[in-house]
């Protein structure tokens, strides 16, 4: 179901969080004398529209403009600002009122994972609980389960290897098909593009040298065929079960965009002293 500008703030943020999109929720708080709508109206705020609105006007410019930086930040918190509504906002309704900002930053780490099999299935209940959005690909869509994490969505193809351009720049490939040739189809279509943050491909030694010969005459340079993590995984965990291969690929996945993720402030949410003194200062305005 599509979004519209109109569509319900709690409808909205379901279906932005589902498409691991940030955005931030907006409440009206502490409401004193004439305002454009009560204490507790609720908004939401995604980096290119609003979704129901706390009274228009230039208080809610000014509040999606705040919240879209907020966004453009990129951290998850809260913040509360407090407005007068005064002719400085454009507005004369004489009353005041303070503002919750609660900002919801989703992932940007994007996965494409190919192969539908053993290791796949393995790997999958590992990602639904990391700040990931998995792209999981197999022209056999009988294979997927029939219930998904939030952030996976399943993708049957007839030609996998052509999913490859959907993605966005910097995302992570995991290759892990039944069939060599379609490894190396898709291998190659990732190697065009020329923009992956990681290429994980599921073989042997054996897989691997024969690949890069193929890679070699097909033009691709030394670097390029150098930037393919074949065999995946980590090397120093063991072992051949799905879940122990699958275990591996993720480690070795988490430890690349832990090297990307911000650091996280020591202070975080809204503390007690500043929501006291906004709340009082509502008050008394």
């Amino acid at each position: 179901m599509s979004m519209t500008p109109n569509s319900h703030w709690l409808e909205a943020a379901q279906q932005l969080s589902q498409q691991g999109k940030s955005y931030v929720l907006v409440t009206l708080l502490g409401v004193r004398g004439s305002a454009p709508r009560d204490s507790g109206t609720k908004m939401v705020v995604s980096d290119s529209a609003t979704f129901d609105t706390i009274g228009g006007g230039h208080l809610e410019h000014k509040v999606t403009q705040i919240a879209q930086q907020l966004i453009r930040d990129g951290q998850s918190g809260q913040k509360i600002e407090h407005f007068p509504l005064s002719a400085k906002l454009g507005q004369c309704c004489g009353g005041s009122t303070s503002v919750l900002f609660e900002t919801f930053v989703n992932t940007n780490i994007n996965i494409m994972m190919f192969g539908a099999g053993h290791v796949g299935h393995a790997i999958t209940p590992i990602l639904a609980g990391l700040p990931v959005n998995l792209h999981w690909v197999d022209e056999r869509s009988d294979l997927f389960p029939v219930h998904k994490a939030r952030n996976t969505h399943h993708i049957g193809s007839d030609v996998p290897s052509d999913e490859v351009a959907s993605m966005p720049p910097n995302s992570y490939y995991i290759i892990l098909t039944h069939n060599h040739q379609r490894d190396f189809d898709i291998t190659s279509a990732i190697l065009k593009r020329g923009d992956a943050k990681y290429i994980g491909l599921i073989g042997s030694d054996t897989k691997w040298k024969r690949f890069k010969q193929r890679f070699s005459h097909r033009g691709f340079s030394d670097e390029q065929i150098a930037s393919i993590t074949c065999p995946v995984g980590l090397s120093d965990v063991p072992g051949k079960r799905p879940m122990e291969v699958a275990v591996s690929i993720v480690g070795q996945v988490i430890n690349l965009y832990q090297q990307e993720l911000t650091p996280v402030p020591h202070k975080q949410g809204v503390q007690w002293d500043e929501l006291k003194q906004m709340l009082d200062h509502s008050a008394t305005a």
